[in-house]
C-alpha cells in the first residue's frame, strides 16, 4: 500500500510559487539552478525533506541545502518506470538491478544507474556549481563525524516519504 501511494504522490507531484521561492532562499545562489531544473516530483520530495527537517527544529543552513539538492542527479532521465523497476529490483532482484545499473550510459538502462548511484553524483553536481564541501558531504553521505546527528536526521527525513 505503501509503494502505492508513493506512486500516486509522485504523479500528482505539485510546487507552489512560495514553495519554490523558500527553496530559492535557502540555496546559494550558484545552486538555484540545480534544484529549478530537477522533475517537479523531486522537487517536491525535497521540500518535504526540508519541512520534515525543520519541523523537528533543525535550521543548518547546509542541511538544508543537501536536502533541496539531494537528487538532483536524478533529472528527466530517471523515468517513473526506471523508480518502480527499481524498487522492485532493490527487493526481489537486487543483482539484476546492480547489473542494469552498472555502467552510465545512453540506453535505457541509464535510468537504473541514475537509481543506483544518484546520491554520488547529486553530490558531484552540487560540488560543481560551488556547493560547501558540508553541503556535498551530507548529500554524498559521508558528513564529518561532528554531523552525524544532523546526518541521521536527514536520512530519516528522506526516508519518510
Amino acid at each position: 500500500m505503501r509503494r502505492i501511494e508513493q506512486f500516486l504522490w509522485h504523479v500528482r507531484a505539485r510546487v507552489s510559487p512560495d514553495e519554490q521561492e523558500l527553496a530559492r532562499e535557502l540555496l546559494p545562489d550558484v545552486a538555484w539552478p540545480l534544484f529549478a531544473a530537477m522533475p517537479v516530483a523531486d522537487r517536491r520530495h525535497a521540500l518535504d525533506v526540508v519541512r520534515r527537517l525543520t519541523d523537528a527544529g533543525h535550521d543548518d543552513a547546509d542541511l538544508l541545502a543537501a536536502a533541496l539538492l539531494h537528487d538532483a542527479a536524478k533529472g528527466h532521465r530517471m523515468r517513473l518506470w526506471h523508480r518502480i523497476g527499481g524498487v522492485l529490483l532493490e527487493g526481489a532482484a537486487p543483482g539484476m538491478l546492480r547489473r542494469l545499473g552498472a555502467a552510465e550510459g545512453s540506453s535505457w538502462r541509464h535510468g537504473f544507474y541514475l537509481y543506483l548511484h544518484h546520491a554520488e553524483l547529486s553530490a558531484d553536481a552540487a560540488a560543481r556549481v560551488g556547493c560547501s564541501d558540508r553541503v556535498v558531504a551530507f548529500i554524498r553521505g559521508a558528513a564529518a563525524a561532528a554531523d552525524a546527528s544532523l546526518a541521521a536526521a536527514f536520512a530519516a527525513a528522506d526516508e519518510a516519504s
